[in-house]
């Protein structure tokens, strides 16, 4: 692995936990803090109705965790922004017009267009074949030897 990758993969990495993981805690801490401290702190009913801010921050998390869940899953089942970010992930990902490594390339592909290759054979042996077929086949196994060699295929949808 050359050292770009590598970089270019631990800065992933730092983004990921970075963003999922840091600063969701220090951003939960923070905010029960300045919630705490700026609002609740200077209504004295609303004070007295939590005590301390132990309880505060018990009574907020009870609420807010299923309130959180509640929120992610509308966001994922019931609203179009998901869709829509599902939609981004595909149009940027390289491997939706190309071979993916590992078994694809190295097994299930080959086996793909050596079955084709036979079973073309096969048929033309029985002139079973029409010129359409011969060509669709033909473009089938230029198409699956362009991603053995790790080309593209296909057409990247237009990003917006």
């Amino acid at each position: 692995m050359n050292v770009g990758r590598i970089i270019a993969r631990s800065w992933y990495y730092f983004r990921i936990g970075y963003g999922t993981y840091l600063t969701f805690l220090l951003g939960a801490i923070n905010t029960l803090v300045v919630v705490w401290y700026l609002a609740i702190r200077e209504i004295p009913n609303v004070e007295s109705l939590f005590g301390h801010f132990l309880q505060f921050a018990a009574v907020t998390t009870i609420i807010g965790v299923p309130l959180s869940v509640l929120l992610g899953w509308v966001h994922l089942k019931r609203s179009p922004a998901y869709r829509s970010e599902v939609d981004i992930g595909v149009e940027a990902n390289p491997y939706n017009y190309r071979l993916i490594p590992g078994y694809w390339k190295e097994a299930f592909v080959p086996s793909y267009l050596e079955l084709l290759v036979l079973l073309r054979r096969l048929m033309e042996a029985e002139k079973l074949l029409t010129d359409e077929d011969k060509a669709r086949i033909e473009s089938i196994e230029h198409k699956l030897k362009i991603l053995l060699e790790g080309g593209i295929v296909g057409t990247p949808r237009t990003r917006i």
